[in-house]
């Protein structure tokens, strides 16, 4: 240790850190160029954080305005709140949950041509979404589709008109059970 000491002496010190022969670290900021740019994902962030913003400031808007009488036992204020409410949903194009899970089959189904794709489509949007199939319908629609798809000796299509009446046909059957 003391080597070292001796070798990093006080005149060595003083050259090392001479002016002359630092080099100014501003001139590597300079390279830099400013503020990074912004990327895509940051876009789209942004984007979908002043969408939300615009939609809760609109339904503050509609609910500052509405007179609300929270009441479960007067269907009056029960029905002028269930109104209020849509009011809010529409002026903030905000979807109920129904409206959200009817919007989600009809774009995840949209061109699917077989019954059985369709059906399975379903099951899939419906574990997605956590709803629990508490009475078995769906196995009990698997298990019409197959006795109509046995019937037909082919795949049910679902622009097949005669097929699809008689899947509805085993749909009430099971409805009525």
């Amino acid at each position: 240790m003391a080597f070292a000491t001796r070798l990093f002496s006080r005149s060595t010190r003083q050259n090392i850190m001479r002016l002359e022969h630092a080099i100014p670290a501003r001139s590597f900021a300079k390279g830099a160029g400013g503020a990074p740019p912004s990327l895509k994902g940051d876009e789209m962030l942004k984007g979908i954080f002043l969408e939300v913003k615009k939609k809760f400031e609109t339904a503050l808007g509609v609910l500052r305005k509405e007179k609300i009488t929270i009441d479960p036992d007067n269907p009056t204020a029960v029905a002028e709140y269930n109104k209020v409410m849509k009011t809010v949903r529409e002026k903030a194009d905000l979807f109920s949950e129904s409206q959200r899970i009817k919007y989600t089959i009809e774009t995840r189904t949209q061109g699917i041509p077989d019954a059985r794709t369709y059906l399975l489509t379903l099951k899939e949007i419906r574990i997605k979404r956590g709803l629990t199939d508490e009475l078995g319908a769906e196995a009990m629609m698997i298990d019409a589709l197959d006795k109509v798809e046995k019937e037909l000796k082919k795949p049910l299509m679902r622009n097949d008109k005669k097929g699809m009446a008689l899947l509805v046909a085993e749909f009430d059957k099971i409805n009525q059970k």
